[in-house]
Order: structure tokens, then sequence, then C-alpha cells
């Protein structure tokens, strides 16, 4: 199995006749997944390579199932575009667009609590690959293959490098999920490993943090109570100064909250082992795995 994608997607993007939202999705459709729409609004009728455009997420949902959006809408907009992705019907959300203001991603967070029924991954994310399945958003599905290490994370190229040192020890994924590094994410590491430990394809779960905001210590709490799988822990960060936002929105410290050092010792006390380099991840994963 995989978590949130596979060959039961079917997807819809919105600002696919923009540079980025064509290539990516043009990507993700070569690599198999099941491409049945874009959204640009006054260029419904129009096709993009044989993918036909939508006015709206209402209409891509009526007329071809959409059942998974992917917003690559410039960040003044996209709040909406997630909004009315939702309000068509659609359950799964993955929003790559970069630099949303922080307003607009706590006002889709609070409206998407509200209805319950609608996940959202990202924003600031490179989306989802189940490796053999479907791929939906910017992972460059080459590095991997499908096996039994669940990642997810809140950098992309570390998502990126440590899959590879996987891949490269013999060893694949079953789903990789990128959460993004914003301050308000849709989807939090504790959702997605919940998701992981549900997995029967998953054997043993990756999580990449990074200094700024509590969510890896949360998550170490939620390990403690709730996951039976092992879990391999990497945080980034460790020699990032205090009080300075390093590349994500959400990757600053306030004095001592929300450190490299704190993180790791938070996941280490409640039995997560935790290394100090993508290299050393990979490693702790192939002995627990008997590689």
């Amino acid at each position: 199995m995989s978590i949130f994608v596979d060959e039961n997607t079917r997807l819809c993007t919105a600002g696919i006749t923009g540079r980025e939202g064509k290539f990516h999705t043009l990507n993700n459709r070569t690599y198999g997944t099941n491409v049945v729409g874009g959204v640009r609004a006054g260029k419904g009728g129009q096709d993009v390579e044989g993918i036909p455009v939508f006015d709206t997420f209402h209409e891509a949902v009526a007329q071809a199932d959409a059942n998974t959006a992917m917003i690559f809408v410039p960040p003044a907009g996209a709040a909406d575009s997630i909004l009315e992705a939702a309000d068509a019907g659609i359950e799964l959300i993955i929003a790559i667009t970069e630099g949303i203001p922080a307003h607009d991603e706590l006002r889709v967070y609070t409206h998407l609590k509200r209805l319950g029924n609608v996940r959202l991954v990202g924003p600031n994310c490179p989306g989802i690959l189940s490796p053999g399945k479907a791929n939906v958003g910017i992972i460059p599905a080459a590095f991997f293959k499908e096996g039994n290490v669940g990642v997810v994370s809140r950098s992309g190229t570390l998502t990126y490098q440590i899959g590879n040192e996987l891949a490269q020890r013999g060893f694949g994924n079953s789903s990789i999920v990128g959460i993004g590094g914003d301050p308000v994410p849709g989807s939090s590491f504790i959702d997605v490993i919940a998701a992981f430990e549900a997995d029967p394809q998953t054997e043993l779960i990756v999580m990449s943090g990074e200094i700024g905001g509590s969510a890896e210590e949360e998550a170490a709490e939620f390990i403690a109570e709730h996951v039976t799988k092992p879990v391999v822990g990497y945080i980034a960060g460790f020699t990032a100064p205090p009080g300075k936002t390093m590349g994500h929105a959400g990757a600053i410290v306030s004095g001592s909250a929300g450190t490299a050092k704190a993180k790791a010792e938070a996941l280490e006390s409640k039995g997560v082992r935790v290394g100090r380099t993508p290299t050393q991840v990979a490693d702790i994963a192939v002995e627990i795995l008997g590689g």
C-alpha cells in the first residue's frame, strides 16, 4: 500500500497553464499519475498537451471526477484556490506554492479544520510520492523505488538526499511526504506518522525535521504513546545561530526553544534514534531493517 496518493489518484492542477504548473504536471503524468485536468479561470475548454482545462474546481470534479488538487497558483491567490478545491469536494490538496502570507495560511488552516474532511499537505512543500503508484508535486521520482520505508520531512532537498542514501543501500519507500517549512502547515508530522503507522507496507519511518517551532517535540510525544514501528529522526540546523531564519519561514529559533539540540534530545528521550547527518540516518535505518 501507500499513503495519500496511489493508483486511484485523479489529479487536477490549479495553475496548469503557468510554466511551473505545466512542467511538473506533465512530469507527474509521465510518471504514471492519473492527471484528469487543470484549473485556470478564463481558460476553460482549452487543453495542455491533452489535459483538459476547467474554469473552476467544481467543473473539474463534476466533469473529470477529480479527487486530488495540486496548487501552483501564485502566493496572492493560492489560499483562495485551496479553499475553492475544498468547497468543490476535493479531500486531498497539495499546495506547492511558496511565499503564501502567514495570515492566509492561518485562514485556510482554520477553515479546513472546521470542515474536518480535507487533508492539506503544504504549503511550500515538494508534494507526495508513492513510488510505482503516483507522484504529485516536484519530487524527482527517479531517485526512488518502491519499498518499506516511509519518509516525512519539512525540507524537500533533505527528503531527496535521505531517500537517495536509502536507495543506494537497496531500500525503497512506501511513500514520501513533504509537509513544507512554513509556520502554518496543513499537515503535521503527527498526521503523517499516524498514517504510516496504519500503513501495512511501511515498516520503518524516517522523520526529517529542522529548527523552529515545536512540531518535532510534539511528534516525539505522539510517537511514544501511539507508534509501534521504529522511527529514525534527523534535525537540520545544529549550527544555525539563534534568532536567524534559516531558509524556511518556520525555521527560526527564539531563545532556547526550537533548537536542533532540544529537538534531538526530545526525540531521543522517547526512543527515537536521531542521526546527525542524512548519511547517518540511512545507516541507522539499514541497521534497524537488517540490511
